[in-house]
């Protein structure tokens, strides 16, 4: 152990050089990996159709390469699912990353290059403990073993060299041997399939470790926790593992969840970093402890472009590079990465809280929002309103969705959300009233609308049992891994399949 932790101490100091120079110089870590990454990709098939090899500048690159979506790419990453090589990247690729689908696809197979695991998803691993290491010299996490709760999906075999799996299955079957000595539980039950079996085995399997850190999804951490609990009678989980000390967490906005994390792991020692990784890669890490603003990684082999959101439905979209973003505006994020991804959309929008260094938030989803009355209401308003519809109410809310009301007759429209709570607000109207009020304050398009009722009148607000979105996500095949419960919807599509769920079930809400 002491030998481990002067080698990583070591690590750090090295690796907080390099993060350094890249808040230092960010424009030209950026610049350097453009032209990285287009030389690199110049004899594939894809460099060849755009005439890699003659791009000199980022305007050229614009110029060649449109916008791309999973559609787009879909004949080719399709070509490389069957074992083609040389598609996209110019490596052998054998690995893809199964993640939710698209309109047309029930699943997106994101490629996942060797370099794009080295340089980007373990090389962020690498960076969650080098920042926490340098926030907090006298950590302990490496004197026990870092709980996992990974996906839901088994690696499986496409052919006889391409596999796939969740982001989380693909990176554990391919940890360093370090790595995986330090993680708990063993690969057999982390890779389970039946979510409610994993659970169950992990509860039992990782109830007696010295679990020092833990990292997932904190709506499906949750669910582990209390079962842990309810196995073992405690009433807190530093009973269970009094040298818990991080957590790492992701996928969701965490603010709808602190408060139950502070009554699962009663401690003012306890040390939450909000990282943002998702199948096409790893993009950033908190690297404060007084914000949750993540610093944007820009080493990572990704460049990035951003479209800012007003324009994100023009024909040909404006994109905007590091050095011409703006603080406070709403950007969908576009990456070209060492996996073969050109001109990628996302799919989430993301916002600038400093350009000195790069620190940004996710602000929400290019498909989940609402304007259905031109209210333009996205997911970073509903969380900040229903955080303090919370915090004035005394509310913990466990999950949550919203969609549209359209108009019917003489009524105007309105928003419909569903509910469910971990503890009940003292007041339902008052919490119904801030959420309103906050949202009028935060977005100005959903004030106008509010104006008078004519458009848009108060929200409706529905509390629904506990286990309502558990039992839904399940039923639609969702559970686990990055999976996450759509928050804002344009369509009733969500609120309705739960409200059938809901009354099939003949629960009374």
């Amino acid at each position: 152990m002491t030998i481990f932790n002067s080698v990583f101490t070591w690590f750090i100091k090295k690796r907080i050089h390099q993060i350094e120079l890249f808040m230092k110089y960010p424009n030209e870590v950026q610049e350097e990996w453009f032209e990285q990454l287009i030389s690199w990709a110049e004899n594939t098939e894809w460099g060849k159709q755009h005439h890699y090899k003659s791009i000199e500048n980022y305007a050229q690159f614009k110029q060649r390469v449109p916008i791309q979506t999973y559609d787009t790419l879909k004949p080719y990453i399709e070509r490389m699912l069957k074992g083609e090589q040389n598609v996209l990247w110019p490596s052998e690729i054998r690995w893809f990353a199964k993640s939710s689908g698209t309109t047309n696809d029930r699943s997106k197979f994101i490629p996942v290059s060797e370099e794009s695991l080295e340089e980007c998803h373990f090389k962020g691993g690498k960076d969650m403990l080098t920042l926490y290491f340098n926030n907090r010299p006298n950590a302990r996490i490496f004197t026990g073993k870092s709980l996992t709760l990974g996906g839901s999906a088994q690696v499986s075999q496409l052919n006889s060299d391409s596999f796939s799996g969740d982001l989380s299955a693909v990176i554990m079957k391919n940890l360093p041997l370090w790595a995986e000595f330090y993680r708990t539980p063993h690969l057999d039950i982390a890779l389970l399939e039946n979510f409610d079996e994993k659970i169950e085995k992990m509860a039992y399997a990782t109830k007696d470790v010295n679990v020092t850190s833990i990292s997932g999804v904190p709506t499906w951490n949750l669910l582990l926790f209390k079962r842990i609990l309810e196995i073992t009678g405690k009433n807190n989980l530093l009973e269970v593992w009094p040298n818990l000390e991080l957590y790492f967490h992701g996928a969701v906005n965490f603010t709808p969840y602190r408060d139950v994390f502070k009554q699962l792991i009663p401690s003012e020692e306890m040390y939450y970093i909000d990282i943002y990784n998702a199948s096409e890669g790893f993009f950033g890490i908190q690297d404060t402890s007084d914000s949750g603003d993540m610093l944007l990684m820009l080493d990572y082999g990704i460049f990035y472009e951003f479209i800012p959101f007003e324009h994100l439905n023009d024909v040909e979209p404006p994109t905007l590079t590091l050095d011409q973003v703006e603080l406070d505006k709403n950007y969908a994020l576009v990456i070209s990465t060492n996996a073969g991804l050109w001109r990628y959309l996302i799919g989430d929008t993301v916002r600038f809280t400093s350009l000195s260094p790069y620190r940004i938030q996710i602000t929400g989803r290019t498909k989940h929002f609402i304007n259905a009355f031109g209210e333009e209401l996205i997911i970073d308003n509903a969380e900040r309103a229903l955080d303090k519809a919370c915090r004035y109410t005394g509310a913990i809310i466990r999950d949550y969705t919203a969609a549209p009301i359209y108009f019917k007759d003489d009524e105007s429209g309105g928003h419909e959300w569903l509910i469910e709570f971990e503890q009940n607000p003292q007041e339902f109207d008052r919490f119904v009233d801030l959420l309103d009020e906050t949202l009028r304050k935060l977005n100005s398009d959903y004030d106008a609308k509010r104006f008078k009722d004519m458009a848009l009148r108060r929200p409706v607000v529905h509390p629904v049992p506990q286990g309502t979105f558990l039992q839904w996500m399940k039923e639609r095949g969702k559970l686990g891994g990055q999976h996450k419960v759509p928050r804002l919807a344009n369509d009733r599509e969500y609120v309705d399949a739960i409200w059938k769920l809901l009354n099939r079930e003949k629960v009374v809400v």
